[in-house]
């Protein structure tokens, strides 16, 4: 039976030391490492490279990485060979910050109008990206009322995730009012930007 690590959204170099210490605890039988950029996978193939053992790489779907190391002995825990920086590799793996209402300086209700636009041509984009944060005064964008619902619904059905910060959302009185997406904390954005390929903020 296999020992399976999910290590998809984690930002190197975490996929390959998680599977560094798993193989460390390991005798015999198979470690499949789930991850979503072809960097992880180039990392965790020097791995076992390095502790001389054999690997398989399998693509079911689009940014979904399979890789298999079997062992037959027991493995060692060694120093990693150097790896390369997942976060800024990794092709399509775009967030979104919004933390603001507004877009830019100047006039609100002219920010307003800007902020539209920018979140319908997010919409819009050929490749979405993976995850939109709202914070802060962003919190607002997903409630009940919002006149930026409906393109954000638009990306949700595509599977962007949608996340609202659930401390802002109690701040300003919202929290039953949230209409898209899914409350979240500041662990979970703070693990999102980390993570990510391309971080944006209008």
């Amino acid at each position: 039976m296999a020992t399976i690590l999910d290590m998809r959204g984690q930002a190197c170099p975490i996929p390959v030391v998680k599977a560094n210490q798993t193989l460390a605890g390991m005798s015999q039988g198979v470690l499949e490492v789930h991850v979503d950029n072809p960097v992880a996978v180039e990392n965790l193939r020097r791995m076992a490279l390095q502790k001389k053992l054999p690997v398989k790489v399998d693509q079911p779907e689009s940014e979904h990485y399979i890789v298999t190391i079997p062992v037959n002995a027991p493995v060692e825990e060694t120093p990693l060979p150097e790896v390369k920086d997942c976060s800024c590799a990794a092709p399509g793996h775009l967030v979104v910050a919004v933390d603001t209402e507004i877009m830019g300086r100047g006039s609100d209700e002219l920010g307003r109008t800007l902020l539209k636009g920018f979140i319908f041509a997010i919409s819009r984009l050929p490749q979405p990206p993976r995850t939109v944060l709202f914070y802060n005064g962003g919190a607002r964008l997903t409630v009940e009322g919002s006149p930026f619902l409906e393109d954000l619904r638009n990306m949700e059905q595509q599977g962007v995730e949608i996340l609202t910060c659930g401390t802002c959302l109690n701040y300003y009185g919202l929290t039953e009012q949230l209409a898209v997406g899914k409350v979240t904390d500041m662990y979970t954005i703070v693990e999102r930007l980390s993570g990510a390929g391309q971080v944006i903020k209008p």
